[in-house]
């Protein structure tokens, strides 16, 4: 037996029962369902507001104010996800596109006739003597590229619109808001205007109802379409790994890891000041809390606080140093299929190069017989068995080439002699008698010659690599000022060998540079950040900025943003997806890494002050 649903509302009238008094709005609604019943009213009388009042320029339903807006101009071009900015606006909107298909032939019809009239145009306005319209000659170029897809099949053409419609409790924060969201798409050179004397058209044509009844429309080809695909995500946080800053886009935390990609490599470019240092020293300080080894070669003596704050050990690098290393130590680590003395000699020579200079065929030949018998004089050859024996020193090269009483081996010797027994003795010719046992180490090479920073730096470089493959640790490298390596070819090369291999370490290797131009140019450069998954660009002179935009392919708003960014932003990129970030550090975390010279000798000046206070007025301070 059916049964009508809107008798089971009615309040129950019971004889002898006291009913509850009901409220006004409980009356008129049981008043509504009863007419309901009766068929004297419909289902939209129910549901419809009170009140509609629609003014020129604004709607109000109830109490609520609306405007809906449209899209009346867009910029010659734009990049994917351009709607971002409009998607996370902080202020809830509805939001319609609409999409025609169009004809492709009837299309190409139009436009060869508009391509002619742009063509006659032109070419009117050379017979006259005038200077050709700079806009139709863009147009006429725009429509020659459009025709030519158009009749590849490549792309299809569309009729495209888009309408927002904002709400708002009073007409004062409706207008604010209809400023910002102008504003913002103004920023993005999209033109957009009020459905004037069309509030209630506009107001329909956002509801889920798919009827446009605004009709204001923008031929779109199928790539340009695409950009406007609304569902992307600008968020970039994991379960796992570590804060690197603020997402920018929402204000969402970038949380990652950087070992869950298919490598754990990093280039930092960044200008001079804008804060590079003090992110990679802020991840550093935190892959420490995951039980990392941090390693880091400091060529400006920038870690030496942040190295002693965590109970680290800074080793600097120079004549008087106690600590040696010897760049003929082998890692006596045995693997199948590879030769572990021939890939030393091969990076011997490259470090002999940068040490003594370019060298002839002959030369190179000489070098590589003389390595060869250097080792041999300590029992070691390509047999593994034999590697564990003390390997030769610099100077057992130089004798070597002395003993072969030829021409050739004796400038070779020549030049080698300064490092041996001249000037530059005592850095590169002892036994190594230091291991990397702290969690946290530090190699500065600030306080040696120009000259000798390259050689230390690659010399340094071949010690971690070795002492990497002996024990399996999760670790990261830290290079800063990349651009010593990328001065000298073979350097560069065995940088790039490392960022490749480092992954079979468990090894994650942070490349950090200001000189954007030196790194791309050289030939390895553009490689090695092929082989970093993760990359954080900060802020960017004018000079660096096409060759930054070709290797990351970047658009216009993220060029603008790199030119225009503060000190600590900038773009984070981790495979595929990147954001705009901002660095940010808590007051603990800033005072051990903050390298601003103003802080610097601020708090130097406290502590001198400090220093000259009696023990009393310090009691008092702390009271």
């Amino acid at each position: 037996m059916p049964v009508n649903l809107f008798t089971l509302l009615k309040p129950p009238t019971k004889t002898g029962v006291t009913t509850t008094p009901q409220t006004k709005e409980q009356q008129d609604l049981s008043s509504d369902l009863e007419k309901f019943s009766s068929g004297l009213v419909s289902v939209l009388d129910i549901i419809a507001p009170e009140a509609i009042e629609v003014d020129f320029n604004y709607q109000r339903i109830n109490s609520v104010y609306t405007r809906t807006l449209f899209i009346s101009g867009y910029p010659r071009s734009v990049p994917a996800n351009w709607l971002s900015p409009l998607i996370n606006f902080p202020q809830s909107m509805d939001i319609s596109m609409y999409i025609y298909p169009v004809d492709s032939a009837k299309i190409l019809n139009d436009l060869r006739r508009k391509i002619t009239e742009m063509e006659a145009e032109l070419s009117s306005d050379i017979k006259q003597g005038k200077i050709s319209n700079i806009d139709t000659e863009i147009k006429l170029a725009d429509a020659r590229v459009i025709q030519e897809q158009l009749a590849k099949g490549a792309e299809r053409f569309f009729q495209f619109g888009l309408y927002i419609t904002i709400s708002s409790p009073t007409i004062e924060e409706l207008n604010k808001i209809t400023k910002q969201i102008q504003s913002t798409l103004g920023s993005l050179l999209i033109v957009s205007k009020n459905a004037t004397l069309q509030m209630e058209e506009g107001f329909k044509t956002t509801l889920p109802a798919g009827i446009d009844r605004l009709q204001y429309s923008r031929n779109m080809d199928t790539t340009s379409l695409a950009t406007t695909f609304p569902f992307t995500s600008s968020e970039l946080t994991s379960e796992t790994g570590i804060v690197y800053g603020i997402n920018e886009h929402n204000d969402s935390l970038v949380i990652f890891d950087r070992f869950s990609m298919e490598n754990a490599n990093m280039v930092v470019f960044a200008k001079s000041g804008a804060g590079k240092s003090f992110a990679v020293k802020l991840e550093a300080y935190r892959y420490l809390m995951f039980d990392t080894e941090m390693i880091i070669l400091d060529p400006e003596h920038e870690y030496e606080d942040m190295c002693t704050a965590v109970g680290g050990e800074y080793v600097n690098f120079n004549f008087d140093s106690p600590v040696k290393i010897n760049p003929f130590d082998l890692s006596t680590v045995y693997e199948e299929g590879q030769n572990e003395l021939g890939t030393k000699i091969i990076t011997l020579h490259s470090l002999l190069r940068v040490m003594m200079g370019e060298m002839s065929p002959t030369e190179d030949a000489i070098i590589d017989r003389a390595i060869v018998a250097a080792y041999k004089t300590k029992g070691i050859t390509h047999d593994p068995a034999t590697q564990s024996n003390e390997p030769p020193l610099l100077e057992d090269l130089y004798k070597v080439l002395i003993g072969m009483e030829t021409q050739e081996s004796a400038n070779l010797a020549a030049r080698l002699e300064k490092f041996v027994k001249g000037s530059f003795r005592g850095i590169f010719d002892q036994k190594s008698n230091f291991d990397l046992t702290n969690k946290f180490t530090v190699f500065s090479v600030k306080e040696l010659e120009e000259e000798l920073r390259p050689i230390a730096m690659f010399m340094i470089l071949d010690f971690v690599w070795t002492r990497v493959k002996r024990n399996l640790k999760k670790r990261i490298l830290v290079v800063d000022e990349a651009w010593y390596f990328m001065k000298y070819k073979d350097t560069a090369s065995f940088l790039h060998s490392m960022a490749k291999r480092a992954r079979k370490y468990f090894l994650g290797i942070t490349t950090i540079t200001q000189d954007v131009e030196d790194f791309l140019n050289s030939e390895w450069g553009k490689p090695i950040v092929s082989n970093s998954s993760i990359q954080l660009l900060m802020k960017q002179s004018s000079v660096a900025i096409p060759r930054l935009g070709e290797t990351f392919f970047l658009s216009e708003g993220e060029k603008r943003l790199l030119l225009s960014a503060d000190v600590g932003e900038g773009l984070f990129f981790a495979g595929q997806n990147h954001v705009a970030i901002r660095v940010i550090a808590s007051d603990v975390e800033y005072s051990l890494i903050t390298t601003n010279p103003e802080e610097i000798l601020r708090r130097q000046q406290t502590a001198q002050a400090q220093q000259q206070l009696t023990p009393e007025q310090m009691t008092t301070i702390q009271q």
